[in-house]
């Protein structure tokens, strides 16, 4: 250790924290947290045998760090888990996949609720059901409840009174609220019913709709008793179709972990009210982690994104932190959230399910792996490159007769979309009627500082001909970077001609490319192309959209510009603007009654 470490480790605090294990270039090399920071970062620098050979290779290149003091054992659980997802640092385990997963969403405090699909679960008050594994899943749900639950469809926030009630109460999925063919009272049993559907609880509800139906066939109120019968049977075969994995219809997520070679994968199985709703796979940066140090930090990344969290998480081994883990997940749900390890019975069958599932999902894995590496490599050959093309960028233009000209920019790793690393751009110089004018500021955008600010791509692709290869070229020649990256453009096939293929250009080539058999490489670039192409088409739209929307403000009599301006600076949006009643208007300088009832009547979604 040198000097400046020895005095840090002395100076360290003994309070919980964070800390950032930093090299000589002053990188971010790993974050933990800890409850004691003196004993927990001095730990590192002791008993140097008894390290495993990720530990080894961080301390080595260690030659100072910081710490963050918190306040409690949480603030350092939700500081680290920040600190990771922005720095990503190198001896971290960063989960891949973070995505959130569609979730029902019931306002109960409405007097008459609704359901809607939402990403991201808040503590609004509302009662939350899910995840669920993908948005068909979501759907069928939806369309099991409409039919069954007749709850209303209507996407207003707050329920609009109409003299005739829509089509969904004609086609008998609604039960008319929005008309007044229904009580709040009455509704309000139907949502109960809907919550203990959600919840888990078909069986008991199924139970308690074949003793209403007796009850009233015995009155001879033999419409009710039927309507009852259809909605029991409507249950009873949704519930043939769902798997009963434990008996004792609790909600749980189960977790399961698999290595094959390289290649560490974790599976997570959503159970609800004990019936398999569906599973998700994960992959790990990070193979020389112990397995409690992987499933810890998955815990800790995947639950911080606001995600529904169930009273059990089962894991295939136990780890270090599970009590304090349980307390933050139980503080974030508001409820007991127990962590468990089975060891016999359905629970411990469970695990192993999940544990069946993960390696699964890394041998397909890696097969895809191997087959990517094959299709790069052919792709290569085909097209001459100079390097196998593992990151592809390709660029394309939008504008609807020069106005709002845009461009965008998709990256394809190996053969996948990167969607995070999409760019957009708003053209600011070059006229919207001019494409070589466009490409050239684009590119010039994108490659002006690339080296210090993004990694180079291994093939450029511009959707045109040689006009915009040409152009291409020019610009990278003017930037240096010609010749570092390889660089194609893709036109479509001309009918006129009776081309049958689209066709690929390379600089100092005059005809396209032959594929040959290889017919596959060129439906990929072809897939990249399309890509690019509703990436961009779908940021003009909303381009366009946003200029209308803005314009109809003015539209509006006694709003002029300053108030337009006035509207946006208080309201943040027209969607906010829509949705004020005249008392939120009212609060924004220089809007009088008048005015305000004139907004409310022509945007129109807020209560008058």
């Amino acid at each position: 250790m040198n000097e400046h470490l020895i005095k840090q480790l002395s100076d360290l605090p003994v309070d919980p924290g964070v800390y950032l294990m930093k090299d000589k270039s002053g990188n971010i090399l790993y974050v933990g947290k800890a409850l004691d920071l003196k004993k927990r970062v001095s730990s590192y620098f002791r008993d140097a045998a008894a390290r495993d050979s990720k530990t080894k290779a961080l301390v080595g290149k260690i030659d100072r760090f910081d710490t963050i003091i918190c306040g409690s054992e949480n603030d350092a659980i939700l500081l680290e888990s920040n600190l990771i997802k922005r720095h990503r640092p190198r001896y971290n385990v960063i989960l891949r996949d973070d995505k959130r997963y569609p979730s029902l969403r019931l306002d109960i405090q409405n007097p008459f609720p609704r359901l809607s699909v939402v990403r991201r679960i808040k503590k609004d008050g509302a009662l939350y059901f899910g995840p669920f594994p993908a948005s068909h899943a979501v759907r069928q749900t939806l369309k099991l409840i409409y039919r069954t639950f007749k709850i209303r469809r209507c996407q207003s926030a707050v329920l609009k009174q109409r003299i005739r009630p829509c089509i969904n109460y004609q086609m008998g999925t609604c039960s008319g609220a929005c008309a007044g063919l229904i009580s709040e009272k009455d509704y309000r049993k139907v949502v109960n019913e809907l919550i203990l559907f959600l919840k888990g609880g078909a069986r008991t509800l199924i139970q308690d709709l074949k003793t209403r139906m007796i009850k009233e066939a015995g009155a001879q109120n033999f419409e009710a008793a039927a309507a009852l019968r259809d909605k029991a049977f409507t249950l009873e075969k949704a519930l043939t179709k769902q798997t009963v994995v434990v008996p004792d219809f609790k909600d749980r997520d189960v977790l399961g972990m698999a290595r094959v070679n390289e290649i560490t994968g974790l599976t997570i199985l959503f159970v609800r009210g004990g019936l398999l709703l569906g599973k998700r796979h994960f992959f790990l940066d990070d193979m020389q982690a112990e397995d409690q140090e992987l499933i810890e930090a998955f815990i800790k990344q995947y639950y911080l994104k606001e995600r529904f969290i169930p009273n059990e998480i089962f894991l295939p081994v136990s780890i270090e932190d599970r009590p304090l883990l349980e307390k933050w997940l139980s503080d974030e749900k508001g409820q007991k959230v127990l962590i468990l390890t089975p060891q016999r019975g359905d629970k411990k069958r469970l695990v192993e399910m999940a544990a069946d599932n993960a390696e699964h999902a890394v041998r397909t894995r890696k097969e895809a792996s191997l087959n990517e590496v094959d299709f790069l490599e052919r792709l290569r050959r085909r097209l001459r490159l100079s390097r196998v093309p593992k990151r592809i960028e390709c660029f394309d233009l939008s504008n609807l007769a020069g106005s709002e000209p845009v461009g965008a920019m998709v990256v394809f790793s190996g053969l996948c979309a990167d969607k995070s690393n999409y760019r957009r751009f708003r053209i600011k110089s070059a006229p919207g009627l001019d494409d070589y004018a466009m490409l050239c500021e684009v590119m010039q955008r994108r490659y002006a500082h690339c080296l210090d600010k993004s990694p180079l791509p291994d093939l450029v692709m511009v959707d045109g001909g040689k006009g915009q290869l040409s152009i291409a070229v020019n610009i990278l020649k003017e930037l240096d970077l010609y010749g570092r990256f390889d660089l194609i453009a893709i036109t479509k096939k001309n009918k006129n001609r009776r081309e049958t293929e689209d066709k690929i250009y390379k600089p100092g080539q005059k005809n396209p490319v032959a594929f040959g058999r290889d017919h596959d490489l060129l439906l990929f670039l072809q897939r990249v192309r399309d890509e690019t192409h509703r990436f961009v088409i779908t940021y003009h739209r909303k381009r366009r959209a946003i200029k209308q929307k803005k314009s109809i403000l003015q539209t509006i009599p006694g709003v002029g510009e300053k108030r337009k301006k006035l509207l946006l600076s208080h309201l943040g949006s027209l969607a906010r603007i829509s949705k004020a009643t005249v008392e939120d208007l009212l609060k924004v300088p220089g809007i009088d009654q008048k005015t305000a009832q004139q907004i409310v009547s022509v945007l129109g979604t807020g209560t008058k």
